[in-house]
């Protein structure tokens, strides 16, 4: 097995900082590495739209956004 030259550096410097065996710092990684991103993946999420025939209410302007506004917080 062959590790890149940086991935070596930042392991020796793990290991010195939290006064480790380079070996056990390197192990450690590697499970990590591995483990990650083992959990079942979750269902997409999904919701059914329900589609209903509707009209404009009397006396609403779907131009007028504040007026629109107004009439939807029931205050036109």
């Amino acid at each position: 097995m062959t590790i890149d030259d940086d991935v070596m550096k930042m392991a020796r410097r793990r290991a010195a900082t939290e006064e480790r065996a380079l070996k056990d710092v390197i192990n450690d990684a590697l499970r990590l590495g591995l483990t990650a991103g083992r959990s079942r993946p979750r269902a997409p999420f999904t919701f059914a739209l329900k589609v209903v025939d509707g009209r404009v209410m009397p006396g609403v302007d779907l131009t007028d956004r504040d007026k629109l506004f107004d009439v939807m917080d029931g205050r036109g």
